[in-house]
């Protein structure tokens, strides 16, 4: 396979026997933005899963030259960190805390949180403007400032390549904004490889290097936003009309009535 970040070739993925993934090859390069777009029920999510080595496959992932079904759980989590659309929470739990389970692969079976781990908590707390909720609860933040601790997480972890599953689905513009731009100085800072899904296409356009259209299960378009925003994909897989206009940073993808 070729180097790089992520390379996925012919992936497949069945879930109760139903092919939600169908083929997909993806490259993503070290230091890169892709975002993976496509309609409601289009495998994007179930694709990013797999890709991180939480669900059964056929085909190849490999993740920094690393096949990632051979990998173990710790090895896995220390090159690749996972944000969920939807992170499970436990009750009651304070920032700090849930920001140290990223910690787990550092930590010995049975051993305890070293100075080190606690130290890289800290660190990543300061860095993402949390260290002022470090002794809140987590359901007592907002979606931005939650959103904010679960990338904590994933940073503490130390992993190079972050996959992100429609980080600001629940969040307002000013923080989707807000959450994006984090990303992207982060990926800049600490030389990150950045792989997410996103249903905003005006937004997923502004920041990604690439886009993947998915539709069906398969890859339908690929390459720079310009060439993927385009009227024609976005009626063919979307079935709606819109206009889509040049922007400073990228297409903007204006929906238009019948």
């Amino acid at each position: 396979m070729t180097a790089g970040a992520v390379v996925v070739r012919g992936l497949r993925v069945r879930l109760e026997r139903a092919l939600i993934v169908d083929g997909i090859d993806l490259d993503v390069a070290v230091g890169e933005w892709v975002t993976v777009i496509g309609p409601n029920g289009a495998g994007k999510s179930t694709a990013l899963r797999a890709i991180g080595g939480l669900l059964p496959f056929e085909g190849s992932v490999e993740l920094g030259g690393s096949p990632v079904d051979r990998l173990t759980r710790r090895e896995r989590a220390k090159t690749i960190a996972t944000v969920a659309q939807s992170p499970v929470v436990p009750p009651a739990m304070r920032v700090f805390d849930y920001v140290l389970l990223g910690r787990t692969p550092y930590v010995p079976p049975l051993g305890r949180e070293s100075a080190a781990d606690l130290a890289a908590v800290g660190e990543v707390l300061g860095e993402l403007d949390l260290a002022r909720f470090a002794g809140r609860r987590l359901d007592t933040l907002s979606g931005g400032e939650r959103q904010r601790v679960f990338l904590a997480r994933a940073l503490v972890q130390g992993a190079r390549i972050l996959l992100l599953d429609e980080p600001t689905s629940a969040l307002d513009i000013g923080h989707q904004q807000e959450v994006l731009e984090l990303v992207d100085r982060l990926r800049a800072e600490r030389e990150l490889t950045v792989l997410t899904t996103m249903h905003d296409l005006t937004t997923a356009g502004e920041y990604a290097d690439r886009m993947v259209l998915l539709s069906a299960g398969r890859v339908v378009a690929s390459g720079p936003p310009a060439t993927v925003l385009t009227e024609k994909n976005l009626a063919e897989h979307y079935r709606v009309r819109v206009r889509v206009i040049e922007g400073e940073h990228g297409p903007l993808v204006v929906p238009v009535r019948g």
